[in-house]
């Protein structure tokens, strides 16, 4: 049917307007889906248009974060694989001084402590021992004098082309040879102290004082290189006991006043008892540093017992518990720490050379003599390294050990400074020194808190 305005009526009934109403709705959706891509696309264009200098960013970072997690996750697994080969635990860092902690390290799996110690009880009761079993093959040892040679050194000049000079005396190539040679009876063997005019000059007073120390510990800093530390974890029956004595020429003196550090009127301070030293022997610093190193047997005569400390080195240890660790409860001599690196003496020679520790030529000099002797080239003690790091010697001054400190002082004389070279050579020419103890590196550790040298010292000039 037609009305009057030209519109159609279309009359439906219920269910066809559902069915309708149906189909509208798909039919919707359906464009809906259709025009829905076309939407985002434009959405994601103005997108991009607006950020698209993020997305140059985002990658780089990623990549650098995935670097540094890499890098880190490396740096963590090199530390765990560092730590799980080093069994040792030592901390570097100016907070070492003061530090009583001990050194451990992992034996089969168990960690233990590398300095075994007696408890503090025991320590505070612990004595000298009066006799040990050890048996020295040598019965007398005298050292020589001026007195003895009517014709020896008249001046320092005449020493001018060697290191050899009124302190050593002039140790003759035959001479040294017959050093090596041990009797029963060691006579005229070169010592130091070889003149009253060979310097190396201790006041009266203290010396009265260095001849009651039957146990001594002693350092020495010439030249002003380093500070003093001091000794720390001794028992109380050891501060009655035992001397601490450093040497300082001085500079040393002048240098750790201007530092606040004075000498009161005791000669003391703190602990250690300081012994002033004038006219050093040699121009080379670190050759005066070998005579309280090597000769504590002479500069106390009447001392049974020495633990050396280099000025590097803060002490802190028990001294008679020291003693009792590396020396009695082994019935050993003589107690030093092995190299941490090295055990071959021709292997060290390049290391010397390498590191401007000494001269290719000094050292090509020693090394030919010590091969033409027929020094192995891989020596070792008991199966252990000959090769010592010697910057803690613990003795009993005995005819042997005081022999052998004297042979090798004559050594570092003749040839280069560099005392690990000719550890080795006197070890092996001197036979009849069996009873050493060979420490490893951690125990050394245990000891000492190393503290570096703090600055270079000054050459003397003579």
């Amino acid at each position: 049917m037609f009305n009057n305005n030209n519109s159609v009526a279309i009359n439906v009934s219920d269910e066809d307007s559902d069915n309708l109403a149906e189909k509208l709705r798909l039919r919707a959706r359906r464009k809906r889906k259709k025009s829905a891509p076309r939407g985002s696309a434009k959405l994601l264009s103005r997108f991009l248009r607006r950020w698209w200098p993020l997305f140059l960013f985002f990658p780089a970072a990623g990549l650098l974060v995935f670097e540094a997690s890499s890098l880190g996750h490396k740096h963590n697994s090199e530390l765990a694989t560092q730590k799980k080969h080093d069994s040792v635990t030592e901390i570097k860092s100016p907070g070492n001084l003061n530090r009583l902690d001990p050194t451990t390290r992992v034996v089969a799996g168990v960690r233990e402590r590398c300095l075994k110690l007696l408890p503090d009880e025991e320590l505070q009761q612990l004595d000298i021992p009066i006799k040990k079993e050890f048996v020295d093959p040598i019965k007398k040892l005298i050292y020589l004098s001026e007195s003895d040679t009517p014709d020896g050194i008249q001046s320092r000049k005449q020493m001018n082309t060697t290191r050899f000079n009124l302190f050593t005396g002039d140790q003759s190539f035959e001479q040294r040879e017959h050093s090596f040679k041990i009797v029963n009876d060691m006579s005229r063997v070169h010592c130091g102290f070889y003149s009253k005019d060979g310097g190396f000059i201790i006041s009266d007073d203290d010396k009265r004082f260095m001849q009651t120390c039957k146990v001594v510990v002693s350092t020495c800093t010439f030249g002003g290189g380093d500070d003093l530390y001091q000794p720390i974890g001794m028992s109380e029956s050891s501060l009655q006991r035992v001397c601490y004595v450093a040497f300082w020429d001085e500079i040393t003196l002048a240098a750790q006043e201007i530092a606040g550090h004075k000498v009161g009127e005791d000669h003391y301070i703190g602990k250690w008892r300081i012994v002033l030293v004038r006219n050093l022997p040699f121009s080379d610093q670190r050759l005066n540093g070998k005579i309280p190193k090597m000769l504590a047997h002479r500069l106390f005569p009447q001392s049974s017992y020495s633990i050396w400390v280099d000025s590097k080195s803060q002490f802190r240890r028990d001294p008679l518990g020291v003693l009792e660790a590396l020396l009695w409860r082994s019935n050993s001599v003589l107690a030093i720490s092995e190299h941490g690196a090295r055990s071959s003496v021709y292997d060290e020679a390049k290391a010397v050379v390498k590191k401007n520790k000494a001269t290719p030529e000094e050292v090509e000099i020693q090394l030919s003599q010590y091969r033409l002797d027929g020094l192995p080239e891989d020596k070792r003690f008991n199966g252990k390294k000959a090769l010592s790091e010697a910057s803690v010697i613990v003795r009993e001054h005995t005819p042997s050990t005081n022999l052998f400190m004297c042979l090798w002082f004559n050594e570092v004389v003749r040839f280069t400074s560099r005392d690990q070279l000719s550890f080795p050579y006197v070890l092996w020419r001197m036979k009849v020194l069996k009873n050493i103890n060979m420490f490893p590196v951690c125990t050394r550790k245990d000891l000492v808190n190393s503290m570096g040298h703090i600055r270079k010292a000054k050459p003397l000039v003579i």
